[in-house]
């Protein structure tokens, strides 16, 4: 650059300042005059929420915002923070005595009122303790737990639960007595049914973006996609003959929505801004949509959404990559894999199969199929959805996979390797038994009033809990039970010995900290949702098994290359409806994302109720709105929830399908097994470590599979990137020890 081209720069950033001020004048204003009615607003549902009979829900619909912003304004509305025992406790010996593994003593407790309360006496000289008077509004936060293993005692603690540090998020709590009681019911007349329906089957069409190459059940074309903009790929896809019914178009390559990500500070409005490009005549979004309800566009960073329609005629352009990553396989090969795909699932006995869009779609619809259809049998009538406040709870205490980088100086600056083993097709292994109907509430007193039998039942059946928790002073491996951390639904795990803390868990992952390989860590119980055993994941989740497994051997020995790729490409395509279909019952809060035009000038819309601007671009603003919890009558947190407790806590100490051959007992594998300061990350069904490995691999659900490995000296990872740059080199070499 010369001095000329300087100046001309300088000139060009003039010129754009000049012309963002009145444009920040206008925004300015808008904002004052949005401050100002959101304040109208808040003020009105602090008004309504004061009536006895308001409801979260109504007024957060009304308000267009979401529940838990109204539960924000008004507490009464919704989770509070615990409450004080009205009575002192008395000492009551409820300990259990396990011969398998070392134990923690439950705690006697002398509570005053209004006081937390600190027991700081040896673990050998505590018991259990809970007045025959204690109230139901007492709260307390035990877990769930892991098979062939008896419960360790449980601290019962009817307090007040000391707020979280201020740079955490405090997690929220069952309001104490009757307020919190009717929490615990289900949703009237919204209950999960068998459907009376099949759903419609839509011709599908895979796009390379990058090459042009286009595959469909008519045949192979190339095509001149031009910069592949939504414009040029409706326009080349639709003029060639016998495309006119394909309704999915998924993109194998190419990545077309981030063609201006470097114009972009987020890749999200890259996307945004492909999606809301100029459109042929005669095209518009898609405004409605058969029995799914799916319109307009979804914004995703990675995998979007485009709908749009023309007509009676109506398009989806998707990614792949919701599914499985191709590998760069080709256009014919990724159709190929959606067969198969399709074979297998009917071949598994789901009778009424049909790919819908997404792994979550087609797992929630091939699960719906699986509900008892004959009258008389125990649920036919449907499984009932919780509450929205229940709902509301599990979404804000329940997280998913678990996902942390171990940097130094928690393990050592050069470790002596990197080896990377998975649990495949894991979460199969965890519904055998979910939670079914309304759950009962366990609060502190009424656990302590529980015979020793009860509580041991307690914690092994299905269950969520609130829970404070004490590490053992000498722990020296990682931790096992999340904790909230700063961010929207971020979870870490402490780890520091003697540190205590308060989160909710599920009783799984209670159960392994109670009776973990290394040392029990001390638990006390605040509060708990118990739900009735059931298994209504476990037909869906075995005909999953058989597809995933039938498919996996497909891919071990057809004798066709593209089949064989194929194969496995459909195989993890069975892995992504039974994870995301289990990530499909958790029902988060709705967003809807939208799109404008700017006004004449470059002015800004008005944009719909309770909506927040989220990007602008030369042409269009985008914005998202929360709209909170649907009456969707697939909505159960509570199996999502299990699952992943289940998980995480098998991701630690679980068993595996290879035997033992000391004991003849089922073998455990996990990172408890694995030496302290030897684990690098967790990656939801993960391990990653610095100790070698030699867990053997039988092939079924829950199995440690060896996907990497460098068994020579390695930088510890400190960063994101430095990971998966580890992970891509573990996983090169370990596949050229095959070669």
């Amino acid at each position: 650059m010369d001095s000329k081209a300087y100046s001309s720069g300088l000139a060009e950033l003039r010129e754009l300042r000049d012309e963002m001020k009145p444009l920040r004048r206008d925004l300015a204003k808008l904002q004052a005059e949005l401050a100002k009615l959101e304040s109208q607003r808040d003020q009105r549902i602090v008004d309504l929420g004061a009536f006895e009979k308001a409801k979260a829900d109504r007024i957060a619909t009304s308000a267009g915002v979401s529940v838990i912003d109204v539960v924000t304004l008004v507490p009464s509305l919704g989770p509070q923070g615990a409450t004080t025992a009205p009575t002192d406790a008395a000492a009551t010996d409820t300990a259990t005595e396990d011969p398998s593994g070392p134990q923690a003593a439950l705690q006697p407790i002398k509570e005053q009122t209004g006081t937390p309360a600190p027991d700081l006496r040896p673990a050998a000289q505590q018991a259990a303790a809970v007045d025959d008077t204690a109230s139901e509004e007492d709260r307390d936060l035990p877990p769930a737990g892991l098979p062939d293993t008896s419960v360790a005692s449980v601290a019962v603690s009817p307090v007040v639960v000391p707020a979280a540090p201020e740079q955490e998020r405090t997690l929220p709590s069952i309001p104490a007595g009757q307020a919190g009681d009717r929490w615990f019911c289900a949703e009237r007349d919204l209950t999960s049914k068998r459907p009376n329906f099949t759903q419609d089957a839509r011709a599908m069409a895979f796009l390379d973006t990058a090459t042009g190459v286009l595959v469909w059940q008519g045949g192979t074309v190339r095509l001149d996609l031009g910069k592949a903009t939504v414009s040029e790929i409706l326009t080349a896809v639709y003029a060639v003959p016998g495309t006119a019914s394909v309704e999915r178009i998924y993109v194998t390559a190419g990545d077309p929505w981030h063609q201006s990500s470097e114009r972009h500070t987020f890749l999200k409005d890259a996307v945004a801004a492909w999606l809301n490009g100029p459109l042929p005549d005669g095209w518009t979004v898609e405004s409605s949509r058969g029995r799914d309800r799916q319109a307009g566009h979804l914004v995703h960073h990675r995998n979007p959404v485009g709908r749009w329609q023309r007509g009676d005629q109506h398009t989806e352009i998707r990614s792949v990559g919701e599914w499985f990553d191709p590998e760069g396989a080709d256009p014919a090969t990724v159709r190929a894999a959606f067969v198969e795909l399709w074979k297998a699932l009917r071949a598994a006995k789901f009778d009424d199969v049909v790919i819908m869009g997404s792994p979550s779609q087609t797992g929630r619809d091939l699960w719906s199929r699986t509900i008892p259809a004959k009258a008389g049998a125990k649920w036919a009538d449907g499984f009932p959805v919780m509450s929205q406040e229940i709902r509301g709870l599990l979404h804000a205490t329940a997280g998913q996979g678990r996902t942390e980088l171990i940097a130094p100086p928690r393990v050592p600056e050069r470790v002596p390797g990197w080896y990377e083993v998975d649990r495949t097709f894991a979460y199969a292994k965890h519904t055998w038994a979910s939670g079914v109907g309304v759950p009962q509430r366990i609060t502190a007193a009424r656990f302590a009033a529980m015979s020793e039998k009860e509580q041991t039942n307690a914690l092994f059946a299905p269950s969520h809990w609130q829970v404070r928790v004490t590490i053992p002073e000498d722990w020296n491996h990682v931790g096992l039970l999340p904790a909230p951390a700063p961010g929207e639904r971020a979870w870490h795990y402490p780890y520091e010995g003697g540190r205590t803390f308060t989160t909710w868990a599920g009783g799984a992952e209670v159960n392994l900290a109670l009776r973990n390989p290394i040392a029990p860590w001390r638990i006390e119980i605040l509060d708990g949702l118990l739900w009735e055993s059931g298994d209504p994941l476990k037909g869906w989740s075995s005909k999953l098994r058989e597809a995933w497994q039938s498919l996996r051997a497909a891919a071990g020995i057809h004798g066709d290359e593209q089949q064989r790729t194929a194969c496995r490409l459909a195989s993890r395509a069975v892995r992504s409806i039974l994870l995301y279909g289990i990530g499909a019952f958790a029902q988060r809060p709705r967003i809807t994302t939208g799109s404008m035009e700017l006004g004449g000038g470059g002015a800004v819309p008005e944009l719909p109720d309770g909506a927040r601007l989220t990007g602008i671009t030369d042409t269009h603003v985008t914005w998202e709105r929360n709209q909170g919890f649907a009456r969707d009558q697939y909505a159960h947190p509570e199996w999502a929830a299990g699952v992943w407790s289940a998980a995480r806590a098998a991701l630690l100490s679980g068993s595996t399908s290879s035997k033992d051959p000391a004991t003849g007992k089922p073998m455990k594998a996990g990172a408890l097994h694995l030496p302290p300061g030897s684990i690098l990350a967790f990656r939801t069904d993960a391990i990653y470590t610095s100790a070698a490995v030699d867990w053997p691999y039988g092939g079924e659900p829950g199995d440690y599979l060896l996907k990497g490995r460098m068994p020579w000296e390695q930088t510890a990872p400190r960063t994101d990137e430095e990971f998966y740059n580890l992970q891509g080199l573990g996983r090169q070499a370990y596949e050229s020890e095959g070669m």
